[in-house]
């Protein structure tokens, strides 16, 4: 199957979008489909035997790391040269807009797909009067696909309730060779920690944007005594965020990815995660991976990933004293630490990209015979 998509993210830009569509495309061109990918322009030019057609974009002033690339007419060229039997448009915003305007124009299947709540995010940037706006034009988009795909069970509630139709559940995926608790390194620990392993690691792993809400974190270290917080990851939000966490024990680390990402998860204590806006988390499943528990809160897509007390501890976001209490809870007694450590490495083990890319390819076939 020839199949072009369209995303409004892609390399080089790290976030979980992108690593979802890195191992998506590297299993769709493993099992002989050919994929074409419309992004804001990053330099690349192909990956995994995949053409990407950047094109020119800018930068929004307020997350000067997403940028927004117009549609033009060389796209129509490259489809027409390319002559895919479906388009999918992840998270149609911009760009996603030519990816449904040339599907219906030109009568080939399109399915879309749901990965960041924006509508949730807009509260964060001072522009929540906007949400119900942001609704109809999302679903404005959504409704002209022959199938809408989101990565969790809340989520497609949700669409389905805001008006989105023919909405489905495209399963999650984790690399649970990458991310394994064997990945683990004193040299990590030590870095992590800053010199004092000894200490319990509290680790997060993401964008560093407002919605996120790391600093709900800040009170959650002040409460376990000797505790060191390491921030991976960067965005538009860390300067604050620095300022912030100035007088704790807080390492910003800035990206790091591959083996090195890897062993950051396998040696933390416990990887928390505040923010409410997430329609999965893939962060979450990777730490689960490496076998790190995970402290999350009860929100949006993560507690189809997170079992309260069996692979982690969910908190209400709405709660000031919730992720205290939990990772108290966590550091209490060793054992059941131990026991969540083995859950959770079990649960990621069931959610290999093989399968969650073998579901889409089913999804994609089912719509190109509709």
């Amino acid at each position: 199957m020839r199949i072009a998509i369209f995303t409004e993210t892609f390399l080089p830009k790290v976030d979980g979008i992108v690593t979802r569509l890195k191992h998506t495309i590297e299993q769709l061109q493993r099992h002989g489909d050919e994929v074409l990918v419309f992004c804001p322009e990053g330099g690349i030019k192909s990956y995994h035997g995949a053409k990407i057609h950047g094109l020119s974009a800018f930068s929004l002033p307020m997350y000067p790391e997403l940028k927004l690339a117009l549609p033009r007419p060389e796209i129509g060229q490259q489809l027409a040269k390319f002559q895919p039997d479906l388009i999918h448009v992840v998270n149609p915003a911009v760009l996603g807009l030519a990816g449904i305007f040339y599907a219906k124009s030109t009568k080939i299947p399109l399915v879309a797909s749901y990965h960041t709540h924006l509508p949730k995010y807009l509260q964060h940037y001072g522009l929540g009067m906007l949400e119900g706006l942001l609704w109809e034009l999302l679903k404005a988009g959504h409704n002209q696909a022959a199938l809408n795909l989101c990565t969790s069970s809340v989520m497609v509630q949700e669409l389905r309730q805001q008006g989105i139709d023919r909405v489905d559940l495209w399963q999650r995926g984790v690399d649970t060779e990458t991310f394994h608790p064997a990945m683990a390194t004193p040299e990590m620990r030590h870095y992590l920690c800053q010199g004092e392993p000894a200490s319990q690691l509290l680790l997060y792993v993401g964008r560093l944007g407002a919605e996120k809400e790391i600093e709900q974190i800040k009170p959650v270290l002040a409460a376990i005594p000797g505790a060191r917080l390491a921030i991976v990851g960067d965005g538009p939000h860390r300067a604050n965020l620095e300022s912030y966490f100035a007088d704790t024990p807080t390492h910003f680390v800035g990206y790091l990815g591959g083996e090195k990402l890897a062993a950051a998860y396998a040696v933390a204590d416990a990887f928390i995660f505040p923010s409410r806006t997430e329609t999965l988390g893939l962060v979450l499943l990777e730490a689960m991976a490496a076998g790190c528990p995970v402290i999350a809160a009860r929100s949006g897509g993560i507690p189809d990933i997170v079992t309260d007390g069996h692979n982690g501890y969910l908190f209400d976001p709405h709660d000031s004293q919730g992720a205290i209490i939990a990772t108290q809870q966590l550091f209490a007694n060793p054992d059941d630490n131990l026991k969540l450590r083995h859950h959770a490495r079990t649960e990621a083990e069931r959610w290999g990209w093989s399968a969650a890319t073998q579901q889409l390819q089913e999804y994609y076939r089912q719509v190109v015979r509709l």
